[in-house]
């Protein structure tokens, strides 16, 4: 009967899993429990596998705006006035101008001389004056007619100004309808704003006009007759 008791005693201590069961510390135990490694770290930015070509920067594919022309286009280079020096300046009447005996309109025809382009542009200021002395001048009160823009001259081009006179009317020394004396000037000093001063004579003649004034049109680019 003891006999017995003592295999069945050996026996119960011999079944699978009883030591396990009751163990904290087994390696079974341990491989059950939550993992710390670097493997199942929850955060692929700290694998080095995480790096690839598959991975774009962070804004790469945000669409971008297209960029300004205003920002992006080289300026024009601007033009330069033309020089006094660089006109050559010729002056004969018009076939257009009010009757009388007097001049009556005259056109300066200018020519751009140098071996660049250059620009004129505006209305050109007139003055009376002797042969010889354009400093003793009598300046004439202008008035602007017409709109005015800029004019590119290339090296030969040509640009033109008409100015119209009060004329001057009746045989001999004539008269003015104001009443005032009829002036003469050998040469007329025309000047462009920045193109310099000059002073021209008309070919048939003096300039005769009355009461010191004259209607100019800008610089233009289209011959007036």
């Amino acid at each position: 009967m003891a006999t017995m008791s003592a295999a069945t005693l050996l026996m119960t201590a011999c079944q699978p899993g009883a030591d396990a069961a009751g163990s904290s510390s087994s390696p079974s135990g341990k491989a059950a429990g939550p993992t710390t490694s670097s493997a199942g770290s929850p955060t692929p930015a700290t694998s080095s596998g995480g790096t690839g070509a598959s991975a774009e920067p962070a804004g790469d594919s945000t669409p971008k705006a297209p960029v300004s022309a205003s920002v992006t286009a080289t300026p024009a280079t601007k033009t330069k006035t033309c020089a006094g020096e660089s006109l050559k300046a010729f002056m004969y009447q018009a076939d257009v101008r009010p009757k009388g005996t007097g001049t009556g309109a005259a056109i300066v025809e200018f020519t751009n001389m140098s071996g660049a382009s250059c620009a004129v542009q505006g209305y050109p200021t007139a003055a009376g004056a002797a042969n010889g002395s354009p400093e003793k001048n009598h300046p004439l009160a202008v008035t602007p007619t017409g709109s005015t823009s800029k004019v590119l001259l290339a090296p030969g081009a040509k640009a033109w100004v008409k100015l119209t006179f009060v004329q001057v009317q009746g045989e001999g020394d004539g008269y003015c309808v104001s009443g005032a004396t009829p002036v003469t000037y050998p040469t007329l000093v025309v000047a462009l704003p920045s193109g310099g001063a000059h002073q021209l004579a008309l070919e048939d003649g003096v300039l005769a006009e009355c009461d010191n004034t004259a209607t100019v049109t800008a610089v233009t680019a289209t011959k007036p007759s």
